[in-house]
């Protein structure tokens, strides 16, 4: 498992978005959140207000994905948890049989003194064949700490036969405790 605080635009876009941010925005502290970032992964940014994004964008660029995404990353900043973002690093075979690796991300490793939470922003899950998808890399975490994957629709808590617990981010929101279900 290897950790990245990383947070995105393209690379090359990354410091003219960034300028283009301070001259339109009002600071009050971080307006997006740059996190460390290890060679090879996705650089992610994160604006701490989702509202003053969508109005500089025109509201534009409206993917409820990213925008979900976005929330959870401020909720969790909230709720004073270091956030960084995670790739599980698989050795895989090929047809071919040739060894390669292969990585997956973990949206969010939420730290906070002793605590960790493993989290997967999951705007719909509409068949088996997406779940797997958004909790691969969970399920290759070998260690003991919570995984969660927060989905957009009001579900009802549930965990599943890895101990996986799927939540909506309303009651996520909502509910510090909810973490801990």
């Amino acid at each position: 498992m290897r950790f990245v605080n990383a947070f995105a635009t393209h690379p090359g876009k990354r410091s003219e978005a960034l300028e283009k941010q301070k001259k339109t925005m009002p600071t009050h502290g971080k307006r997006t959140v740059p996190v460390r970032s290890l060679k090879g992964t996705p650089l992610k940014y994160y604006d701490s207000d989702v509202g003053m994004r969508n109005a500089r964008l025109n509201f534009r660029q409206q993917k409820e994905n990213h925008i979900m995404e976005n929330i959870l990353f401020n909720e969790l900043r909230v709720r004073e948890f270091d956030v960084d973002v995670g790739v599980v690093e698989v050795n895989t075979r090929s047809p071919e049989g040739k060894s390669k690796r292969v990585q997956y991300e973990v949206d969010f490793i939420a730290n906070k003194g002793s605590r960790r939470y493993y989290i997967q922003s999951a705007f719909a899950i509409p068949d088996e064949e997406k779940r797997e998808q958004e909790t691969r890399s969970l399920v290759k975490i070998q260690d003991s700490f919570k995984k969660i994957v927060v989905v957009r629709e009001d579900i009802e808590p549930w965990h599943d036969d890895n101990e996986i617990l799927y939540i909506g981010i309303e009651q996520f929101l909502l509910n510090e405790t909810a973490m801990d279900l």
